[in-house]
């Protein structure tokens, strides 16, 4: 069942709603505010939405970096347990 939650994001306060729990709701719209304070105080865009879009392209960029991250870890690890899997077939 959605729950509203209100927070709020560059001194708006904004009701969002979601199946999520209160708390991670709270946590990703505190991780989005830091983000818009942190590209209001680093440069000088012109408006809410510049900076909106500043952000999103950031945190696209954190994701698309943390993706490859991943996959990459998830890759070596599929590659050592299929060597595993071999070693422990060959000592069988």
């Amino acid at each position: 069942m959605q729950k509203a939650v209100e927070v709020k994001i560059l001194g708006q306060k904004i009701t969002l709603r979601s199946d999520d729990e209160e708390e991670h709701i709270r946590r990703v719209a505190e991780y989005v505010d830091e983000k818009m304070h942190e590209v209001s105080r680093s440069t000088s865009p012109r408006g809410k939405y510049s900076v909106a879009m500043l952000v999103a392209l950031n945190i696209a960029d954190e994701y698309h970096r943390l993706k490859d991250n991943h996959d990459a870890v998830a890759s070596r690890v599929d590659r050592l347990i299929d060597r595993l899997e071999t070693a422990l077939s060959e000592d069988g």
